[in-house]
């Protein structure tokens, strides 16, 4: 008997996923263990101060992705459980899937893969590029779709950061350069693929509300409180880590002040945008990842978190508007705005630090955790790694790079996959909206045909 049409789509996302957790169930219990048990007592001591030094950072990101970047993206108001849930559902399958792929690719020794917390929090920074990547097409996609493109994202990330931290020896601990501009640019490129060259006018559901605007604040908040964790737990424990933090914290304090200085210059009436402080708090933080453990003065850290936010506001009030009109580019939640352009910055900084720094004949200099194909006791060190400052400099340049093309190209492919019908891309006019993916028990609050489960029924038919 033929499936219906309209509860096909229904039945895609249970059979994806249910296919995709049988087959990890599967793969675990097969190949995957945990690190055996260390007989001497000082290994014991040794291995628990790692963890009760790397698991505080690791709880403090999962806030960040869990809460904070799900609230943050709750600034639709019609869409807050949609895009509460689907953060999360990416989360927890991108980290499966990117543990997978990172076990596969380095640690398969002796037909075992040996599980501990390093390697779980590699693949939740994985993650974390998907989650970024979304935002780009935040409502417009269904969760098909969108698991689709964390499948497709995360092999093409870890090959990336293979290349850019293994080969070319990046230094990038907070992951400026290897997470938000190539989930920027990803995500861009599946955006531009997915909708084409079609300009849509504003979606009557876009518009935020007072109410959602201050959920989506909360989150930003949560995100700016936990912020220097996510940049400091791969750096080696003592001068490095500390300083990661503390130029995190000025970043982002430099940030939040200039965002609102940038915001009420540009309103004619001098009131504050709430999408300005959303972002542009947060982005000295994504600016300063990849300089916070290399040695440079505080006021470097001030500047430079400064700096990304007004780029950051300048870019929603001007190049946002400006890239919809002469490129049709679609971008719901201003990634480019918030990690795109912060990343580029951020990347340039770290060319001119790593020039300054190889005049400095103190020979301090910059050390973090490899997030590559390592365990928490491999360590990236060195003077560059043995380069001067002008080819480290070129290392930096050249990472960057990388970055953006190998992003952009498998954004675009990855958009393209996307199309495809069977991936029930929702409706137009039931795009933004909760009621097409979730039993809304209070239909009070959301009024009129387009909620009604009639019309969902009739807009998956078509």
């Amino acid at each position: 008997m033929a499936v219906p049409p309209s509860t096909h789509p229904r039945r895609l996302l249970p059979l994806f996923l249910g296919l995709f957790q049988g087959a990890l169930l599967l793969f675990f219990a097969l190949f995957v263990t945990y690190d055996e048990a260390s007989a001497q007592a000082e290994d014991i001591n040794l291995v628990a101060n790692q963890i009760y030094s790397t698991f505080p950072f690791f709880q403090d990101i999962q806030v960040m992705l869990v809460v904070g970047l799900g609230l943050l993206l709750t600034f639709l108001p019609r869409y807050g459980f949609s895009a509460l849930t689907h953060n999360f559902l990416l989360l927890n399958f991108s980290v499966q899937w990117a543990l997978v792929l990172q076990g596969l690719l380095h640690h398969f020794h002796h037909g075992q893969i040996h599980l501990d917390l390093h390697k779980l929090l590699i693949s939740e920074f994985a993650a974390v590029t998907v989650l970024i990547s979304v935002g780009a097409i935040l409502g417009k996609a269904s969760p098909c779709q969108l698991l689709v493109m964390a499948t497709c994202e995360i092999p093409v990330y870890l090959a990336s950061e293979w290349v850019m931290v293994i080969c070319l020896g990046v230094l990038d601990v907070g992951g400026t350069i290897t997470i938000h501009v190539f989930s920027c640019y990803f995500g861009l490129g599946v955006s531009k693929a997915l909708f084409r060259a079609t300009q849509q006018p504003l979606h009557p559901k876009e518009t935020p509300t007072p109410r959602s605007d201050l959920m989506s604040l909360v989150g930003t908040l949560i995100l700016w409180v936990f912020w220097p964790s996510f940049v400091a737990v791969l750096c080696q424990p003592g001068d490095a880590q500390h300083r990661a933090i503390l130029n995190t914290l000025l970043a982002m304090s430099a940030s939040a002040i200039t965002t609102v200085v940038a915001s009420s210059l540009l309103e004619r009436d001098g009131k504050l945008s709430p999408g300005h402080l959303q972002n542009g708090s947060l982005a000295g933080g994504v600016a300063i990842g990849v300089v916070a453990d290399m040695p440079m003065p505080p006021v470097a850290a001030l500047a430079l978190g400064s700096l990304s936010a007004v780029v950051c506001v300048l870019g929603f009030r001007f190049l946002t508007p400006l890239l919809g009109r002469k490129l049709t580019l679609h971008d719901q939640c201003g990634i480019h705005n918030l990690h795109g352009l912060p990343g580029i910055l951020g990347a340039a900084a770290s060319v001119v630090a790593v020039l300054v720094a190889s005049k400095d004949t103190s020979g301090s200099h910059s050390s973090q955790l490899s997030p590559v194909g390592g365990n928490a006791s491999e360590v990236v060190e060195g003077q560059w790694g043995g380069r001067g400052g002008g080819g480290q400099a070129l290392c930096q340049a050249a990472g960057l790079a990388v970055a953006v093309g190998a992003s952009l190209l498998a954004g675009l492919l990855t958009g393209a996959a996307l199309r495809l019908p069977c991936l029930a891309r929702p409706p137009e006019r039931l795009c933004f909206d909760d009621s097409l993916y979730f039993k809304i028990q209070d239909q009070a609050e959301s009024p009129g045909p387009d909620s009604s489960a009639e019309e969902g029924a009739l807009a998956l038919k078509e």
